[in-house]
């Protein structure tokens, strides 16, 4: 387990792992939060993190409340961040207002500049982005669990096209991930995987 984790208090993890258990999700479990912790350890053993521990709360809290369909899932994730942070880590020097930008930068996948990113930014971002670059089959279970979040959200044909239209405005980017790290590691898959499903 990762060793900055361990030195939370529990009530915080117990309270995470909670949250991402409501409404039942097929993707943004906290499978998902336990698949950026490995690539939180990848970034941390490879280039480092500038502040580690404000991305490691960030990669706790990002989808914490996730309804499909909603356009304020990581503002309102943002804040159960901010209550989270002043109940558990009273006194701590967590930089509580760096935690809640770096969560709500997620909701502009896809529209962000590589420019307006700083470093730790930019891996954080790449990271909750990586399952693009995923296996075949890792990716195929991704794309299944997303459509699932949204059956009877909204109405399947509505979903296909606007999943695709997403799908290919990333793959159509020049650059799929902000970060050297990321890219070097992922970008090759991922447009094969992007290009399969958008035919």
């Amino acid at each position: 387990m990762n060793a900055l984790l361990q030195t939370l208090p529990p009530p915080l993890l117990a309270e995470i792992k909670t949250a991402y258990a409501q409404p039942p999700r097929a993707y943004h479990n906290f499978g998902h939060v336990q698949a950026l912790l490995q690539h939180y350890d990848d970034v941390a053993a490879g280039p480092g993190w500038q502040q580690p521990l404000e991305v490691l709360l960030a990669v706790l809290y990002h989808d914490a409340i996730y309804e499909a369909g909603r356009s304020d899932n990581e503002q309102r994730s943002a804040q159960l961040a901010l209550a989270g942070i002043e109940r558990w880590l009273a006194g701590s020097d967590v930089d509580a207002a760096r935690v809640a930008a770096l969560i709500e930068l997620t909701a502009r996948h896809g529209s962000l500049g590589g420019e307006e990113l700083d470093a730790d930014a930019a891996l954080f971002l790449d990271s909750d982005m990586a399952i693009l670059g995923a296996p075949p089959a890792v990716f195929d279970a991704y794309d299944r669990g997303i459509a699932e979040e949204y059956a009877g959200k909204v109405p399947g044909f509505l979903f296909r096209l606007n999943r695709r239209r997403f799908l290919k405005k990333v793959l159509a980017q020049p650059r799929i991930f902000f970060s050297d790290f990321f890219h070097q590691r992922y970008d090759i898959q991922a447009r094969s995987n992007l290009r399969r499903v958008t035919g």
